[in-house]
């Protein structure tokens, strides 16, 4: 103990030590106090605690609503045909006719005048399902290089379950102007050539009270012939002074030998030698393509 009262420090044990083995004496240090952050197991506990939160957990909990809400679009569509047995609506084409049909001789820009009736019936297969359609709007063109032949429209309708209805277009072209060479190959003012005709609309499906929204839908039909009407020829004239001559025999006894009478010809005989052949109007009837621009899930409309 000092002569103030403190006690003497205690040299470290590796001076004792050096001193024991004769080396130099070694200083103490004191450790600097260097305050550490929080451990990597802390903040590992702490970011597994945020699970939940996280962009792992949130993907994997996308995922499953996605597939729920698939599956149960998958059972709500399965009963829905189950109970309603959904079938396209039916086109057929009964009736192609040329009505007029006149390409100007112009080389560089010829101009197409024509008329072509048609005739479609459109078949409801469905017992519970009604088609609700918008206008149609209609065109045809030949069938080789797609040639317009002009257009139409016709008034949208209410299609019933198992109805069947006639639709009845013209479609006309006044002076359009067509490709040369395309119109010169395609359309043919004398024997039949080739067209096709396209209806376009938009149809909703009536289900009881439940509507639902219109899609676009398109009806291709093709492979259909049709033929210039035929022009009438010119009646033959008549040549004056000219009586055709019959033999007949001579009624009595009395009647002179080698009469010859001349009797008036009759007033249709000159008619039916120059009367024009009827345009045949009658075809087989075709069935048309439904095309539909939307589709849902596994069923069509």
């Amino acid at each position: 103990m000092s002569s103030n009262g403190k006690p003497n420090p205690q040299p470290p044990a590796a001076a004792s030590n050096g001193a024991a083995t004769g080396g130099p004496p070694k200083m103490y240090q004191r450790p600097i106090y260097r305050p550490q952050g929080p451990s990597s197991k802390g903040r590992r506990g702490g970011r597994g605690r945020s699970c939940p939160f996280s962009c792992c957990c949130c993907f994997f909990w996308t995922i499953l609503v996605v597939l729920l809400l698939a599956f149960a679009a998958a059972v709500a569509g399965g009963a829905f045909y189950l109970l309603y047995r959904p079938h396209r609506p039916a086109f057929t084409l009964s009736l192609a006719r040329v009505n007029k049909l006149a390409l100007s001789n112009s080389s560089a820009a010829p101009a197409l005048t024509d008329s072509i009736d048609f005739t479609l019936t459109a078949r409801n297969p469905n017992k519970k399902l009604v088609f609700l359609y918008d206008d149609f709007a209609v065109s045809a063109a030949t069938a080789a290089n797609a040639v317009p032949l002009g257009d139409a429209a016709v008034p949208g309708f209410a299609h019933e379950a198992g109805n069947i209805t006639v639709i009845k277009a013209t479609v006309a072209a006044s002076a359009l102007g067509v490709d040369p060479a395309a119109a010169s190959s395609d359309i043919k003012k004398s024997g039949s050539f080739a067209i096709t005709l396209d209806l376009e609309t938009k149809a909703g499906v009536k289900v009881g009270g439940l509507r639902t929204k219109k899609i676009g839908i398109q009806v291709h039909c093709d492979g259909i012939k049709v033929a210039a009407p035929a022009t009438a020829p010119a009646p033959a004239a008549k040549k004056k002074g000219v009586v055709k001559l019959t033999v007949s025999k001579a009624p009595a006894p009395a009647a002179a030998a080698g009469v010859v009478e001349a009797p008036e010809p009759s007033a249709g005989a000159d008619d039916a030698a120059t009367g024009t052949p009827a345009t045949a109007t009658a075809m087989a009837p075709r069935v048309c393509q439904v095309r539909i621009r939307v589709k849902i899930w596994r069923w069509t409309f």
